[in-house]
Parts: structure tokens; C-alpha cells; sequence
């Protein structure tokens, strides 16, 4: 399998981000990353106004966020050429996403605000339907407003990456919950919209500029193909095909940066004739196990069977014999700092 790093979730001038798509995708370059989706709100005029492409070595796509008639239950819609009525509500504009061939990612589900009032949280409601194909497990600017109060919000603002502590439990226990039921694909999110606020009173600050957000929460994606750079639109196409199709079937892993670079990382399943990548489902036999592989020295594995710890060890790969059926995934540790967290494996 091929790796590939993205960051996905990200704002431009065509709506609440200040940066323009040109240079988010130059940012993104010189950051290294391979992959990056814009997801402004409600619009795909980056892509109709032909930004879709390469910038340096990293592929720039776009999808867009869309929001119900309530302005609630925000939706990352994305391989998708075509947007939807926000007076619809979010269980139809599933619905239509999903007829229309795009993949979508439930935005921030669980979102929270202790403080910033003035910034409401757009939490996901509309539970009943099973249409999505995803969602978002970890959200950097989720995450960090909610964590933000008078005593720290200084610091915040100057060291956006380091109140980054872990998806929200509620989120992750909602996520292994669906996945016994099907593969429901796990991706992480920046939400990064580069604003900038005047502090004091008379300086102005980029809260989360683009080059901060892209050594944050990270996405990334194993293809069996190896993804070829270049501006023709057969490549271009090709390369679009891979990414979206590995986002479809959970080949992803999502990781925090700012801890170390996760590249490397492997979950995969054997059942002694076959290898499984995550998103895939194993039949249960007396041969089948989990492997996992870290590109640091040691870490602490964690495997998670529906939701709760099956097995742990510290150490730099790992190697389990599976007797029962369930749908499994992997939480990596460094340092007691949440790093990686796999898609599940379902074993079946």
C-alpha cells in the first residue's frame, strides 16, 4: 500500500476563511503534505473556478460543508460536483449526497462550548439516518474552542497546537458503536478558517494560520496504487479516484502531528491466506490476527474491540490472535499523548 498525508476540512475567502485557495495550496506544499480538501460552506466555486490541482507535490481538491435549514448539523460533502438547498433538512441532504455518487463526513458530531458564546456549536442531531459515510473523529478547532477560557485563552491563541489533547470520548464511543453494525470511516479535521483577531486592542493575530493547522490533525490514506503528479486531467482524475476511494473504504488512519510524524503506521489483519486493511471485514477463523506497526520506538497500542480496551502493550509493533467476532481498531500513545487512532477492522 501507498501513504498519503492530508489535511481535510479547510475554509477560503469563498466563505468564513481569509486565506485565498492559491495559497492554502502553496502553504500546504511547503508544509508536505501530499493531499489537502477545501470545504468551504455551502459553495464549490473553487472548484468551478478551476483551482482543483497540484501545488507543488500536494494535490489540492474540493469538496464544501453544508448546514441544514436550522443552521445545524453541519455535513463535509465531498467528491462531489453538485450542491444542495440548505433549507432542506440534514436527513434528505444525506440522502442526496449519497444519490448524487459523493461520500460524506459528519463535521464536529459531538461539538461543545464552555466558553465564546458569541461562537455556538454545531453539533450533530439527525442520528436516525444511516447514510453518511463517515465522520469527522477528531477536530482541532472543535477541540480547542472548547477547551478555551479566560485563564488561557492568551496562550491559546499563541500555541494553538499544544491544547490539543484527544477525540471527544462521546465521539469515539457513537463511532464504535455504528461500526458494529457496518463500516462507518473515521477521518480528523482542522476546520481551519485562518481568522484574525485584534488583541489588546491594538494588534491584530491569525488565530490558526494555515501552516500552523496543517502540523495538527492529520489524515492519512494507504491506496494500492501509487499516485502520479502531474496537471493532465487523465492524472489528475486518477489521483482524485485514489484519495476519495481510499476516504470511501476506511484505508485511513488519522494522527496528531504535533506529537511526531505517524507515517509509517500500519493495522492490518491476516487470516493466514489473505491481508485486510482498515475499513475491511475479516471472517473469523482460528487463524485470523491483528497486526500493527509504529514508525517510533515504542509507543502504547491500544486495541479496542466495540468500543472497549481488548488488549494493550508497549512497544513498537504488536501481533494479536482474535477468537471473537467484533469490530477492532488501535489508539496509539506517546508519552500518555494521544496520537494515532486507526479505522476499525471488523471481524465478522
Amino acid at each position: 500500500m501507498f501513504e498519503y498525508v492530508g489535511a481535510i476540512h479547510i475554509h477560503s475567502v469563498f466563505s468564513d476563511g481569509s486565506g485565498e485557495v492559491n495559497d492554502i495550496g502553496n502553504f500546504a506544499s511547503e508544509v508536505g503534505l501530499d493531499f489537502i480538501i477545501i470545504t468551504d460552506h455551502n459553495t464549490l466555486r473553487a472548484q468551478r473556478e478551476g483551482y482543483e490541482g497540484w501545488y507543488g507535490n500536494t494535490l489540492l481538491l474540493v469538496g464544501y460543508e453544508i448546514n441544514d435549514k436550522e443552521n445545524k448539523n453541519h455535513y463535509l460533502a465531498l467528491d462531489i460536483d453538485q450542491t444542495f438547498s440548505t433549507r432542506l433538512p440534514a436527513k434528505e441532504i444525506v440522502s442526496r449526497v449519497k444519490s448524487a455518487g459523493g461520500i460524506g463526513f459528519i463535521a464536529h458530531p459531538h461539538e461543545k462550548r464552555n466558553s465564546m458564546k458569541e461562537h455556538p456549536a454545531y453539533p450533530w442531531t439527525e442520528w436516525s439516518t444511516d447514510e453518511f459515510n463517515g465522520i469527522e473523529i477528531w477536530n482541532h478547532m472543535s477541540e480547542w474552542m472548547e477547551g478555551l477560557t479566560e485563564e488561557n485563552k492568551y496562550q491559546s491563541f499563541i500555541h494553538p497546537l499544544k491544547t490539543i489533547v484527544a477525540p471527544q470520548e462521546e465521539t469515539l464511543r457513537t463511532w464504535d458503536r455504528l461500526n458494529m453494525e457496518r463500516t462507518v470511516v473515521g477521518i480528523g479535521g482542522i476546520d481551519a478558517h485562518a481568522h484574525k483577531v485584534n488583541l489588546f486592542g491594538f494588534f491584530e493575530v491569525e488565530v490558526f494560520p494555515y501552516k500552523v493547522l496543517f502540523k495538527s490533525i492529520r489524515t492519512h490514506i494507504l491506496t494500492s496504487e501509487k499516485i502520479e503528479i502531474g496537471q493532465s486531467p487523465d492524472k489528475l482524475q486518477k489521483a482524485k479516484t485514489l484519495i476519495y476511494e481510499s476516504l470511501r473504504k476506511g484505508h485511513c488512519f488519522v494522527s496528531n502531528y504535533y506529537h511526531s510524524d505517524a507515517s509509517g503506521f500500519r493495522f492490518f489483519g491476516e487470516d493466514g491466506n489473505k491481508s485486510y486493511q482498515m475499513g475491511d471485514c475479516l471472517l473469523l477463523n482460528d487463524k485470523a490476527k491483528l497486526k500493527v506497526l509504529l514508525p517510533s520506538p515504542t509507543g502504547e497500542i491500544r486495541l479496542i474491540r466495540n468500543g472497549k480496551l481488548y488488549d494493550k502493550v508497549i512497544s513498537s509493533d504488536a501481533e494479536f490472535h482474535i477468537k471473537e467476532k467484533g469490530a477492532y481498531r488501535t489508539e496509539v500513545f506517546l508519552d500518555n499523548k494521544a496520537w494515532i487512532y486507526s479505522n476499525h477492522i471488523r471481524i465478522i
